[in-house]
């Protein structure tokens, strides 16, 4: 028999309050500690700098360069003898790999068609963290790094070839080193580059002391 009622549905019981807020903060927290553990290493001062040397073979004289546009402290390396193509492109100093792979666009210059078309960007490159905020970036490589991300170098490991991939109009080898969020002068050897302002275009010769241990 019915009685005309409409069926009784049960309420949809919600969470203890108590029990919301909690969720709530500890959400938060983890929000906080994760924004801490990326952020609070970034806030710290730059490490000293360590002892960098030319990204080239040992005894080599190199012309350093750079030319108005370029950016203030990039350094543009271009051996004094021999073909550039296909030269050994090593580490500075020793640290872990934290990019290996392509900036912008290959283009399509190659030592078989050095005046093929041009790319964008640095082309094949790599990125190395030396620890101390201190990074250095190698770019326009001839083929894929011969390093991948997270693998650790030694000074004077090999980490690529000299090319001209990306927007780079002949075979040379574009180097930064930077520290913290900044680009700084390139420093070899204990000494400066002389690389500093991008007002015009002058060069200086340096000689390569990356010679392993």
């Amino acid at each position: 028999m019915t009685t005309g009622q409409p069926p009784r549905r049960h309420a949809h019981r919600r969470p203890p309050r108590r029990a919301t807020r909690l969720v709530l903060a500890l959400a938060a927290a983890a929000v906080v500690v994760a924004v801490a553990v990326v952020v609070v290493p970034l806030l710290r001062p730059p490490g000293p700098r360590p002892l960098f040397q030319l990204p080239v073979a040992c005894g080599e004289t190199w012309q350093l360069g750079t030319y108005p546009g370029h950016d203030d402290f990039d350094v543009d390396l271009f051996p004094i003898e021999g073909e550039a193509w296909g030269r050994p492109v090593l580490a500075s100093a020793a640290g872990t790999v934290t990019v290996a792979g392509i900036n912008g666009s290959l283009g399509g210059r190659t030592p078989e068609n050095p005046d093929g078309p041009r790319g964008r960007g640095g082309g094949y490159w790599v990125k190395i963290d030396h620890g101390g905020r201190w990074e250095t970036q190698y770019l326009h490589l001839l083929e894929p790094p011969l390093v991948r991300e997270g693998q650790r170098v030694e000074q004077g490991e090999q980490i690529g070839k000299v090319g001209s991939t990306g927007n780079s109009g002949a075979p040379h080898l574009h180097y930064e080193q930077r520290r913290g969020w900044e680009k700084v002068e390139t420093w070899f050897d204990g000494e400066p580059s002389g690389i500093t302002h991008d007002d015009r275009e002058y060069t200086v010769r340096r000689t390569s002391n990356n010679c392993g241990a």
